[in-house]
């Protein structure tokens, strides 16, 4: 995911293709950073005024986003953000031990010093927006930080489901720990920290199945904050006699 600020280029020089490629970054953004929130409509309109382009180039990139999982489209109705629900949480859940492992396991086959270097950089990023309580770095940092493995695992047929996951991950990240509000959400966030550090770690030893197990703890913590999220504690009152 492109982290660049999401403000269109307005100098002069900047032709139709640089101007789409910045309304497509910021529109990724405004997604999975839930600004725009789920089954929102994309207002076709005013995106093409704000980045200076015309409709026909602004729906060409709209079907593209459709393609990645980003954006709904029906006949005759306006363009939606994917919308999320029960049904797309469990499949989430259920998709994505095998789509991380998966890919995680041919990084750990594939990768070079070139890439651990590139990995461990997205990390520094990704500890500091943890000590920051940036959320939204913080969202973002671990988005490119599982992309990033997914390039390293070098396999073509493996990241169109990863990105689609990544959509909702990101989303999910932004919803469950937007503040750590208890000891042990702080707790947590700090072990998804340790977490990718062991993923690094057992990628660059290229040690596959060490890295499958991290993985799957490192999504436990994911399931774990979405079931306190979903069913919190009730409010104590007490019964009148």
């Amino acid at each position: 995911m492109n982290t660049t600020s999401d403000s269109p280029n307005t100098d002069e020089g900047p032709g139709p293709i640089d101007r789409k490629s910045a309304l497509a970054d910021a529109l990724k953004r405004r997604i999975v950073s839930m600004e725009l929130a789920p089954g929102a409509v994309v207002d076709e309109v005013a995106l093409s005024a704000e980045f200076g382009l015309s409709r026909p180039p602004v729906r060409e990139l709209l079907r593209q986003m459709a393609a990645e999982g980003y954006i709904e489209l029906e006949a005759n109705r306006a363009a939606r953000v994917s919308s999320m629900s029960y049904q797309s949480l469990r499949n989430f859940f259920l998709a994505a031990p095998m789509i991380y492992i998966a890919t995680s396991q041919l990084a750990a086959n594939n990768a070079t010093a070139a890439d651990i270097v590139r990995l461990r950089e997205i990390q520094k990023h990704f500890k500091a927006a943890i000590i920051k309580n940036d959320v939204e770095n913080r969202v973002l940092y671990n988005d490119q930080f599982h992309l990033e493995i997914g390039n390293i695992a070098r396999n073509e047929y493996l990241m169109p489901s990863l990105r689609r996951i990544l959509i909702d991950h990101a989303r999910l990240g932004k919803t469950f720990y937007r503040f750590p509000t208890t000891d042990n959400m702080q707790h947590d966030l700090e072990s998804a920290v340790e977490q990718h550090e062991q993923i690094i770690d057992a990628i660059e030893r290229h040690d596959a199945n060490a890295v499958a197990t991290i993985v799957r703890e490192h999504l436990d913590l994911s399931r774990r904050r979405m079931t306190e999220y979903a069913v919190p504690n009730g409010v104590d009152v007490p019964l009148a006699l």
